[in-house]
């Protein structure tokens, strides 16, 4: 192979399935996620869908329901769309089926915008440094933390962060952080820091947070109608003790510092050292971690002509058909809490005795969160009248 993906289309162009499933949208949905376990049966697995080569680029399925609902669920080869372009391919489809004759926004192709230039050494520099990291291929000292290979063993659990729980966050966070620090860095910075509490590692574990970082709007050049993958993966990385012994604002700026990395020279040498690694994947380790901002994809408005959805994004069924992602990986999506007020939603897996641990810290967060609420209302003072 020479690193591309041939396209060939004589009857595999996208597949289409219908299924009426009786169950009503109010069993499905729990507040901030779908439920897995009542989606088991609704998504259906395609045969000979899961690979990259010789496989649809598209499948659509559409489950009735009894309430008068329905699912549209999409799986996508990912070769060809990040999750910015899964929107806007998705959005395009949306305004021609309420009657538009075009898509507001025209799909651009420019993949030589994100090609490789072949300069291996400037790909190996930029690269993290992650092959130098103790603990990786040339360490062969097992991780003290055990990677699940059952999805019995984990628990499922969805975290909301509100106003209030970032508020929370960033009063742990130095005043220049306070201004500096996005709400992805906030909560990032935090998820990372107390999911490696939560699971009392060896103290000199290498802890590897990955973040995706989207080059959309970052002086890259790329142009509004992208739909190609523009995205990077770059790493925090810190040992156990460090993480958990140094206040929040060290994950934080650690967070801050992997994403300011991002340009597209780096993007262009990604690319580069995807070339020179052909047939090899990096590493993966128990201490690796990767957060995915879908805040930005915006799933959940997209209007078929039945108005907006309840839920718009991953289905966690479908992140679970392969073991180690729902421990690896988590989604951040932009939801409302069961008040209707906006903020992030996490959903997270861990092996119990570490989720009951997050739990408790995120009930640390919310007394915080409390805290914080009450120290910035107004003070209110009785008022003596005056007998002149």
């Amino acid at each position: 192979m020479d690193g591309s993906s041939p396209l060939t289309t004589p009857v595999r162009g996208f597949c289409l399935s219908r299924l009426t499933l009786m169950l009503a949208l109010s069993t499905l949905v729990i507040p901030y996620y779908l439920h897995s376990r009542a989606l088991e049966e609704p998504i259906f697995d395609v045969p000979g869908s899961s690979a990259i080569l010789d496989t649809p680029l598209l499948l659509f399925q559409v489950t009735r329901l009894t309430c008068g609902g329905f699912i549209l669920a999409v799986r996508v080869n990912h070769t060809m769309v990040d999750a910015q372009g899964l929107t806007q391919f998705l959005g395009a489809v949306a305004e021609l089926a309420r009657g538009m004759q075009a898509p507001s926004v025209l799909p651009v192709w420019k993949r030589e915008l994100l090609e490789g230039r072949n300069q291996q050494q400037l790909a190996l520099v930029v690269y993290d440094k992650l092959d130098e990291v103790p603990g990786k291929d040339t360490d062969t000292k097992a991780s003290s933390v055990m990677l699940p290979l059952d999805n019995a063993a984990l628990r499922l659990r969805s975290f909301f962060f509100g106003p209030r729980e970032i508020a929370a966050i960033r009063a742990q966070l130095p005043p220049h952080l306070q201004k500096r620090a996005t709400k992805f860095d906030a909560i990032a910075g935090w998820i990372w820091k107390f999911r490696t509490v939560a699971l009392a590692p060896n103290p000199d574990e290498v802890m590897e947070l990955l973040v995706n970082v989207n080059a959309r709007g970052r002086k890259a050049g790329i142009p509004i109608g992208y739909y190609g993958n523009a995205f990077a993966f770059p790493a925090a990385i810190s040992t156990a003790r460090e993480l958990c012994t140094n206040p929040l604002s060290y994950a934080v700026e650690l967070v801050k510092k992997a994403k300011n990395q991002v340009d597209i020279e780096y993007m262009r040498s990604r690319v580069d050292l995807i070339a020179l690694r052909r047939g090899r994947s990096p590493p993966i380790t128990a201490g690796m971690y990767c957060l995915s901002d879908l805040t930005r994809a915006r799933f959940d408005n997209l209007d078929f002509g039945w108005g907006k959805p309840v839920y718009g994004g991953p289905a966690p069924q479908a992140i679970g058909a392969t073991p180690s992602l729902p421990w690896l990986v988590s989604f951040l999506l932009a939801s409302k809490n069961t008040n209707g007020e906006d903020g992030i939603a996490l959903l997270m897996s861990l092996p119990g005795h570490a989720m009951d641990r997050l739990v408790e810290e995120m009930s640390k967060l919310l007394r915080l969160s409390a805290d914080v609420t009450l120290l910035h209302q107004p003070h209110m003072f009785s008022v003596k009248r005056s007998a002149l």
